[in-house]
């Protein structure tokens, strides 16, 4: 526990150090971040999402500068923007303390315990120094620096899916109803903060509830379900009066951005794309995440050899590795065919950010099989975040 504090107190502070860089120009915000700003602003003083009035005192001047142009359409003759209304829901205490700033601060603790809770799942898989050490470089990499405090709901959905992970592994050892329907509620707060976010959380809630049915505990494997099932039946209501339709996208032009098959099978091409692009890959900003590919590696040919029947402590190692493992996989098709764009006004690897605090693991799995190697993409990865944080602060550069 004191180590798990050490690294969220750690990470807070370095994401913390992050607040006033630019993201693009001269401007803190880029991309969506002023729309899911003016949303919470809405909320703050009209309590509701219609931005109508926000735009025409331009109440956005305080975190964007120049014309902020509006998002989506019109519907029942109210701008609510197709961004939804839990993740302004979210960070609404914070901007109504603090504003803007206080909204980041707000995410950098939310970032560092997605990694915290990371560690912990791979605490199950590695012992420490690699565990540790794998959780922190990850944390203090490119993408999740410059991410942590993006005023978007990637990370935060990144500590539901990972602090699901970790109570659906519990599960599997010891049933408990606090495990159950903790796993659950966090599982049911996923389609508030985006629909992207529900493939990786249905993931979950399979082995969660798989695990409670073969234990006979009906009652609680049905209980349980049914807050997952409550959440996703009131936002789908409450989507279907502000948005016409049953999630955000119904106000906007179009979910994805493919409208035919083929438009989706010529979207292949990004699954290479997404790691080794030169401009927006993630393993160019953070090369550590190499090792989540041997990690993978190892715990196939654990499972083809089954060597968790000659071993019996590899069953756990095999099982929270395995569920990283496949929330990873489903967050990649989730990138590769329905993300309306691989790049746009954002840092790279915006798309995997939700999953990729679920691949500590499987990179300290890596990391513990081939040390040296792991030492030096542990060292380039932390130079280039040294590299970015040096030039956006200090050499008028920005992250997007």
């Amino acid at each position: 526990m004191r180590r798990a504090l050490a690294l969220w107190l750690l990470l807070f502070g370095a994401y913390a150090a992050t607040l006033g860089l630019d993201a693009r120009g001269n401007s803190d915000y880029a991309g969506d971040e002023p729309h899911y700003l003016l949303a919470a602003e809405s909320l703050a003083h009209d309590g509701d999402v219609d931005v109508t009035d926000e735009y025409a005192s331009r109440a956005y001047a305080d975190f964007h500068p120049g014309t902020l142009k509006p998002r989506g359409e019109r519907t029942q003759g109210r701008l609510n923007e197709p961004y939804g209304v839990g993740f302004p829901l979210l960070i609404l205490p914070a901007y109504a303390l603090a504003g803007a700033k206080g909204v980041e601060l707000f995410l950098a603790a939310l970032a560092a315990l997605a990694l915290t809770l990371a560690y912990r799942l791979a605490h199950r898989v590695v012992p420490d120094p690699w565990a540790l050490g794998a959780a922190a470089v990850a944390g203090l990499s490119a993408p999740l620096l410059a991410y942590s405090t993006a005023v978007y709901p990637e990370l935060s959905a990144g500590a539901a899916l990972a602090g699901a992970v970790l109570l659906a592994v519990k599960l599997d050892e010891r049933l408990g109803r606090l495990r159950a329907f903790g796993c659950f509620a966090l599982l049911g707060a996923l389609p508030w903060l985006g629909v992207r976010f529900v493939p990786a959380g249905v993931v979950i809630g399979v082995f969660a509830a798989r695990a409670l049915w073969r234990s006979s505990r009906r009652t609680l494997t049905i209980g349980s379900v049914e807050v997952a099932l409550f959440s996703v039946a009131l936002c789908v209501g409450i989507n279907e009066a502000l948005y016409a339709g049953p999630t955000p996208y119904s106000a906007a032009e179009s979910a994805t951005g493919a409208s035919s098959a083929v438009g989706y099978l010529e979207r292949l091409q990004r699954v290479g794309s997404l790691f080794a692009d030169p401009d927006y890959g993630l393993l160019r900003w953070a090369p550590l995440f190499a090792l989540a590919f041997a990690g993978l590696w190892w715990l196939w040919r654990s499972r083809r050899d089954r060597l968790s029947r000659a071993v019996s402590q590899l069953r756990e190692i095999e099982l929270a590795a395995g569920r990283c493992a496949a929330v990873l996989g489903v967050q990649l098709v989730v990138a590769v065919l329905f993300a309306p764009a691989a790049t746009g006004p954002w840092f790279a690897a915006r798309h995997l950010i939700p999953a990729l605090p679920l691949a500590v693991p499987l990179v300290a799995l890596g990391l513990r099989r081939a040390p040296r190697v792991g030492l030096a993409l542990a060292l380039v990865t932390l130079g280039i975040a040294a590299w970015l944080y040096a030039d956006v602060r200090w050499g008028g550069g920005s992250l997007t």
